[in-house]
């Protein structure tokens, strides 16, 4: 008999359509399966009360807790029958606090019945303040205990000792799905399990029809620890496997190995270099070159920290792929990055880049630039330069992917700041080869090393961590603007003071100011307790207008942001970078790739408006020469605010990777795992990519031994269950193409 079926029932026959389609339109659950993986957000003992005192504004949420006081009010209306309205105010408490309950007109009876002191419940609904007090407004609830017929003592027996509560929606509460999973709970003995026995056995791990049963239904703590250690392990081990498949598939694939010529472009390059390599350059050099040279499309990661020398790892990487008689293509997420790298390869390389021109030497390649504002003739001469293969290297935006673009023969791509660029660009170019060519993703935003395995597990991972030589120091302080405006004034002598020492500067502002740029389109809604927050973001032509008129009078400043013509950016970039402006005003379009040494301070306004990484990517534009380096993060938060001790965690620490971990921890698993990134839509119930990293790294390994022994699968059909539960078609693609 196939069992699988059971957990592909859909809900609609199991639980009758109405609630079905709650659970469908309001949850994301269709099928048997999917309500036995709505795992309990937490337990609630019984006898034990819930801390009212900590209930979230806004939020809906579920408490257990004991009617104190119940009064009946009466009062004119003019929408009551005879005059009379009725409200019933209900204050329940558990100890830790007390919460006003409130039921008006009809909906008055039945609770004035039931909610009598000393009546224990379960109550559901969205908190929220009337008059100064926490209140809930026509609360769901279900009793607990007492000797009526209304009376759902099942509550309690659900769980034996222990509640579960549920992620639930208005629509739907806790204890509704706690009903509904118990009528579906005895198909769980059914399910089949993905884990090898070798590997669930040698781990002490319960079969998942005891893990399921125990996560909906434990009768103890120890029940929760047994079901979620199994679950966990379910859900690294399935995805892991996901991922090692696709590893596994494109080490079939063909490919063209790229050797560099002895004597050749890249030895010419390094001769010619100024500095010497660092050991972290050399070893993830030489990692990039091993997996050029074989015969399988390498794909590769570099994550490396902020000023690193990521570029120069993958121009030297560019450089191997045209000595060996190919032609390297890299994909800049913005214009003004695209003409930035264009302009810092052509310069690194000199003569070398200058193939087929005068002045070009033996072993000199020629570097197009291909965006999509160029004109119209020099975008022929590229595209021309490309099909012939004139041009060893192309560095371009999404223009690289369009149809018209043909290369001669395209063998590695190399794509920058990974996390902006959709799954379906990257692989468009990877389309463009004769074979499938190399990849190289880069990104400056340094991720932790469980995430590097769950995200961008199809590809092998190099970390360059070791700051080149000469690099100074950055030091961060955070400026609290509405406490101390008087350190907000220093900041700006410091400013002037590092233009007198022959030094530039950044300002970075969250917007633009234009009118296409209308903050009342896009606020959120202000919190009510933050007067910082209800005020537009700070926006670049504002600030530049007040900094020229006010504190940095004549100084020469200038502004940047994406609405500009390619061509005005362009300009205004190479004004700066020749040290012809003092003070540029921009928005985060200057975040990554720009390198201006002699830039040694920014001032980042509104700095509570970016996230941690963002932060630490515009950090390090400054102390990028010999000088030391300022950044000054200004914020009218007040100390004691999440965001202002998000600041403090970035002015305390330069190491990306310590960041990282914060930001993530600060953030919700979904944002750094959702299908964006990874392709694995909410996969991930309930595992955490930083607690659970060693479950994860197990799991990697313990998933290419499986399918390195057994690539299709074919002696574990619990696993290929699974996998299909957790890759649809569409998914699996999406997979492929990262």
């Amino acid at each position: 008999m196939d069992l699988v079926p059971v957990l592909e029932e859909p809900l609609k026959k199991a639980l009758g359509p109405a609630t079905a389609k709650v659970m469908a339109e309001h949850l994301g659950l269709h099928t048997v399966g999917d309500l036995l993986h709505h795992y309990p957000r937490r337990y609630e003992e019984r006898g034990q009360l819930t801390h009212l005192a900590d209930l979230p504004l806004d939020e809906h949420v579920t408490v257990v807790a004991q009617v104190a006081d119940a009064r009946l009010h009466t009062f004119a209306s003019s929408k009551a029958p005879r005059g009379k309205g009725q409200r019933l105010e209900v204050t329940i408490t558990d100890g830790s606090g007390r919460l006003q309950l409130v039921f008006f007109g009809h909906g008055v009876h039945k609770p004035h019945k039931e909610l009598l002191p000393g009546t224990r419940a379960m109550f559901s609904g969205k908190a929220s303040v009337f008059n100064r007090r926490l209140q809930l407004a026509h609360p769901a609830y279900a009793l607990l205990s007492g000797d009526g017929d209304e009376t759902v003592e099942s509550v309690g027996s659900w769980a034996g000792a222990l509640i579960p509560i549920y992620p639930a929606t208005a629509k739907l509460e806790s204890w509704k799905i706690a009903k509904a999973v118990q009528t579906v709970l005895p198909s769980a003995q059914e399910a089949v399990d993905p884990l090898p026995d070798p590997l669930r056995d040698g781990r002490g791990l319960v079969p998942l029809p005891e893990a399921l049963l125990k996560i909906h239904r434990p009768h103890t703590k120890a029940d929760v620890h047994d079901a979620r250690a199994r679950l966990k392990w379910d859900e690294a081990f399935v995805l892991q496997v996901a991922l090692a498949r696709r590893r596994h598939a494109d080490s079939q694939l063909p490919a063209v190995a790229r050797v560099p010529a002895p004597d050749g472009l890249l030895t010419a390059f390094d001769a010619k270099l100024p500095f010497t390599l660092t050991e972290g350059q050399r070893k993830v050099s030489k990692e990039i070159f091993d997996g050029l040279a074989i015969e399988h499309p390498m794909h590769r990661l570099l994550q490396g920290e902020v000023g690193s020398g990521k570029t120069l790892v993958a121009l030297r990487a560019m450089l191997a792929v045209v000595d060996a008689g190919g032609q390297a293509a890299m994909l800049a997420p913005t214009e003004v990055l695209a003409q930035q790298h264009h302009r810092s390869i052509t310069e690194m390389m000199g003569e070398l880049a200058q193939g087929g021109m005068l002045g070009g030497t033996e072993h000199a390649t020629k570097i197009v630039l291909l965006t999509g504002s160029m004109g119209a003739a020099g975008r022929r001469q590229a595209l021309l330069d490309l099909v012939t293969g004139e041009a060893g290297i192309v560095i371009g935006t999404h223009a690289l992917i369009e149809d018209k673009v043909q290369f001669h023969d395209l063998g590695l791509v190399v794509v920058d700041e990974q996390h902006r660029f959709g799954v379906e660009q990257r692989d468009a170019l990877r389309g463009k080869g004769k074979q499938p060519p190399h990849l190289l993703v880069m990104t400056a935003t340094p991720i932790p090393r469980t995430v590097a395995m769950t995200v961008f597990g199809d590809l092998e991972t190099s970390v360059l961590d070791q700051l080149p030589a000469g690099r100074s120091p950055i030091a961060s302080h955070v400026v609290p603007a509405a406490d101390k405006p008087h350190f907000l004034a220093r900041a700006w002598e410091r400013v002037r003071e590092e233009v007198e020492n022959g030094h530039q500067a950044y300002v970075v502002c969250p917007r633009i100011g234009d009118e296409e740029d209308d903050p009342k389109k896009s606020r959120k809604k202000p919190s009510a307790e933050d007067d910082a927050e209800k005020r537009p973001p700070l926006a670049v032509l504002d600030v530049a207008g007040q900094l020229t008129k006010g504190p940095l009078r004549g100084l020469r400043v200038e502004v940047l942001h994406g609405r500009m013509h390619p061509d005005d950016k362009d300009a205004v970039m190479r004004r700066f970078a020749a040290g012809e402006t003092h003070v540029l005003v921009a928005t985060t379009v200057i975040e990554v790739g720009v390198n201006v040494p002699n830039a040694t301070a920014m001032v980042i306004m509104d700095a509570d408006r970016f996230g941690v990484s963002q932060l630490h990517q515009l950090r390090g534009r400054v102390g990028r020469g010999s000088a030391a380096g300022l950044c000054l993060l200004v914020s009218e938060m007040p100390e004691a605010s999440p965001a202002r001790q998000r600041l403090n965690a970035v002015a305390s620490t330069l190491d990306g990777f310590e960041l990282s971990r914060i930001d993530l921890e600060q953030r919700r698993e979904g944002d750094v795992l959702g299908q964006a990134q990874s392709g694995v839509r909410s996969s991930l119930r309930m595992l955490a990519v930083i607690e659970d990293e060693e479950i994860i790294a197990e799991a990697r390994e313990e998933a290419t031994a499986v399918v390195a022994a057994d690539p299709e699968l074919t002696n574990l059909p619990g696993l290929r269950v699974a996998l299909d539960a957790l890759l649809d078609e569409e998914r699996e693609q999406y997979l492929d193409k990262g």
